[in-house]
């Protein structure tokens, strides 16, 4: 997720390191926390893979500052992982917005389609956080009011992404 962030952001822009990282923050910090000790190697292994390059330039007041910009390779890079995205990416609701975020670099409509595609069939199986046996329970099957909770938020937010996910195919494929 964080390496898919760090190619993402450096599509739409040249960064350095510290506005990086407050943008990756802004997307998946208040879940993710992006600390430097985690930011810092994986941009130092995105540049050994030939996906991005640093440049120096001067600093407004203090020291030089590094720019990370994107390779073509790193394009290339980006628009892979947009297109084949691991099934964790689809299933796991923090990864998904990652990926979301910037599935406006497909420049194909059929494969932005087929990827948000895999996210409806992952919403339309049925699904709870609590079942009874293999049965998976609703929300009015609990009296623990914080179960209760649990399911009814994820129900409205299942309810409105699938809204959201049928309008932007029908819209992709028209």
């Amino acid at each position: 997720m964080l390496e898919l962030a760090i190619l993402g952001f450096l599509y739409d822009a040249p960064l350095h390191g510290y506005e990086l990282r407050k943008r990756i923050s802004a997307l998946t910090g208040h879940v993710r926390p992006v600390a430097e000790s985690t930011l810092y190697p994986a941009i130092k292994r995105l540049e050994k893979a030939g996906f991005l390059v640093r440049t120096t330039e001067p600093g407004a007041v203090a020291a030089p500052r590094h720019v990370l910009s994107l390779t073509e390779e790193g394009r290339t890079e980006l628009r892979g992982r947009l297109s084949d995205p691991d099934q964790r990416d689809i299933t796991d609701e923090n990864r998904w917005f990652t990926l979301l975020a910037f599935l406006r670099h497909l420049d194909d409509a059929e494969a932005q389609a087929a990827v948000l595609r895999r996210r409806l069939a992952f919403l339309e199986e049925p699904a709870s956080f609590f079942y009874d046996g293999d049965r998976p329970l609703r929300a009015e099957e609990l009296g623990d009011p914080f179960r209760r909770g649990v399911l009814t938020i994820a129900r409205a937010t299942s309810r409105a992404e699938l809204r959201w996910l049928r309008e932007t195919l029908d819209s992709l494929s028209g």
